[in-house]
């Protein structure tokens, strides 16, 4: 069944206009933008969805998630594309890795940063009061749905463009420069030399779908908790609380450096 999206107010459309200008992409279709920026949390919440926002596309699908899951397989191929063109001298295990840091919610999260993704997006009442524009999952789930949303709008050359835009910079740092590095290992090293103690991770809650579950986790470390920080698995979770206790420890950024 198609999806209907009745009209939104001038207000959100002259602000994704400015979204659209300042990311260098252009919609046909304002309204399935919009859509590509509305959190699962409003689902529920329809005094919010269909007052304040003014969309409900036909049969309740107030959600970016189908656009997220296009928009993932999108910037894959295109990601994919841009190494095979450029990094002919390397093998296909260098270019996997590559792609799997360049794809990653860590460095999507970044741009959606710098696109100011962070601004635009419809988070349900709960979801704002958490901080959920903050959060690097609902950030980088945002930056895939805008993907997808574009290549229903524009097709695939547009977002091909506007994809090589966004990683490209991320592509040449990480080939460059190396990947990342295991901010778990990273902290437990700091964590040993400093106080001879191990970290200690815990979950602390999730959530959502059994297919696409959010986790929430914090570490300890010398007795002082850092986090919740979320990821879409536990082990991502993990590293991003590692990371933000190592650099709240050291007073330094996590350092970027070769996997291996």
């Amino acid at each position: 069944m198609k999806a209907v999206f009745p009209e939104i107010n001038a207000e959100r459309k002259n602000q994704l206009r400015s979204f659209c200008h300042n990311a260098g992409i252009k919609f046909k279709n304002i309204r399935l933008l919009n859509l590509a920026l509305m959190h699962r949390s409003v689902a529920n919440e329809s005094h919010i969805a269909g007052v304040r926002l003014g969309v409900r596309p036909e049969g309740g699908k107030t959600n970016n998630e189908r656009l997220e899951f296009l928009g993932d397989a999108i910037l894959g191929a295109v990601t994919a594309t841009l190494l095979y063109r450029y990094y002919d001298e390397k093998s296909e295990g260098d270019l996997a890795k590559i792609k799997s840091v360049v794809v990653s919610e860590d460095i999507l999260c970044g741009i959606a940063r710098e696109l100011q993704i962070d601004g635009v997006m419809i988070l349900g009442k709960g979801e704002e009061l958490s901080g959920g524009r903050t959060k690097n999952a609902l950030l980088a789930d945002a930056v895939e749905a805008v993907i997808g949303a574009l290549y229903l709008d524009s097709g695939y050359k547009a977002v091909f463009s506007f994809v090589e835009r966004c990683v490209m910079p991320e592509i040449k740092r990480v080939a460059e420069h190396g990947y990342h590095r295991d901010y778990k290992s990273l902290l437990q090293e700091f964590s040993q030399r400093e106080w001879k103690a191990y970290p200690l991770y815990r979950c602390t809650d999730s959530g959502g779908a059994e297919h696409q579950k959010t986790f929430w986790v914090e570490v300890s470390v010398h007795g002082k908790n850092y986090g919740p920080c979320v990821g879409r698995s536990k082990k991502s979770a993990e590293q991003e609380a590692a990371r933000k206790a190592y650099e709240a420890l050291t007073g330094k950024p996590a350092p970027v450096g070769n996997a291996d």
